[in-house]
């Protein structure tokens, strides 16, 4: 007899069971209806940077050379790879706080990752540079980044690389001066736009309603509920305007005054750049300053800082299983041996 109640007990709670699923699945916006609330405050990426289309196989090649060559440092020991690692499939950041330069000091700042970066209105976190060429001009003179003392230095030093004279020269055919400096920032530009990268959720993007599985479904509909596309919208969710950190409840750190150092406007205190999603689980540390290390963490910390509001721990969790669909196919946050870059090296590169 309590063998059988036993197993009408268990009967009846599977059936409960299967109808609150059910119940649920049922409320839960279809895949059809989130693409179509989500197509209209986020896009694909694109398949080239704007500018990439004038790139010749040369100049990239060039650009790829000098990204990972540490002889435009003023100790033969820093790099653009250096900070944004992207070697190995590595997601274009160094896992650090703030990185350290040529002489162990260290910036301000969190390095940002490379990866999408020609996609952003804007460079550095407070937009200072207004693309990728003039961004790639500011680390190699910085005293404390990579320390060279001038961009005369610079050329010099390259000039005397036999493997560079013939670089720059086939990049820059018909110029009687190839080797420049505005000349080595284009060419490192031109290798840092083809650093685009896709996911699984241009896949859904795109139409294909198996690329997300149930649950990431639920941490999108979350994260366009929350309100998290006030800011974290366009192709790159976010990259494409500045705010203030600390919109409702005042960001900890108010040491960095952000972006008015630039604009000299009182209204740009403590603005930085929205940063960019993409690959957002694979670029921790956070924020400008490096601070924040979980991004269950972050994303609770943005939501009470930007909105206002505190998120449950099963609201955030669900919004990062979202953000984990934005890892670019093949890329990892994981530490590994550098595995390119024979700029790095002793001796002259071989260029392609």
């Amino acid at each position: 007899m309590k063998k059988q109640k036993l197993m009408l007990a268990l009967a009846v709670a599977g059936t409960l069971f299967a109808v609150a699923q059910a119940q649920a699945q049922a409320q839960a916006p279809s895949a059809e209806n989130l693409r179509r609330r989500a197509l209209e405050v986020v896009s694909p990426i694109p398949d080239r940077m704007p500018g990439g289309e004038k790139d010749t196989a040369t100049l990239v090649a060039l650009g790829r050379q000098l990204y990972f060559e540490k002889r435009i440092s003023a100790n033969n020991s820093q790099s653009c790879n250096s900070c944004h690692q992207v070697d190995g499939g590595r997601a274009g950041v160094d896992h650090q706080s703030t990185s350290p330069g040529a002489f162990g000091k260290r910036g301000g700042r969190n390095s940002p990752t490379t990866l999408n970066a020609g996609f952003h209105l804007a460079q550095f976190w407070d937009g200072r540079a207004a693309d990728l060429a003039a961004q790639a001009k500011g680390p190699i003179l910085n005293p404390i980044e990579m320390g060279m003392p001038g961009d005369t230095a610079v050329i010099e030093r390259i000039a005397g690389i036999k493997a560079y004279q013939k670089g720059f020269s086939k990049a820059f055919p018909g110029d009687a001066s190839p080797i420049t400096y505005d000349h080595l920032a284009q060419a490192i530009a031109a290798f840092e736009r083809t650093l685009v990268t896709h996911d699984r959720f241009d896949d859904f993007l795109k139409g294909d309603d198996h690329a997300l599985n149930a649950t990431e479904l639920k941490g999108l509909n979350e994260f366009l509920t929350v309100g998290c596309t006030t800011c974290h919208n366009g192709p790159l969710f976010g990259g494409n305007g500045f705010r203030k950190l600390g919109a409702v409840n005042a960001y900890p750190n108010l040491t960095d005054k952000g972006r008015i150092v630039v604009t000299k406007e009182e209204e740009d205190l403590h603005v930085f750049k929205v940063p960019s999603l993409r690959n957002i689980a694979l670029t921790a540390p956070y924020f400008h300053d490096g601070s924040q290390k979980s991004l269950t963490q972050t994303v609770s910390q943005m939501a009470w800082l930007q909105l206002g509001r505190k998120l449950t721990e099963d609201e955030a969790g669900s919004i990062v299983t979202l953000l984990r669909t934005l890892n670019g196919k093949g890329r990892t946050g994981k530490e590994t041996i550098a595995s390119v870059g024979p700029g790095a090296s002793s001796g002259e590169p071989a260029m392609p």
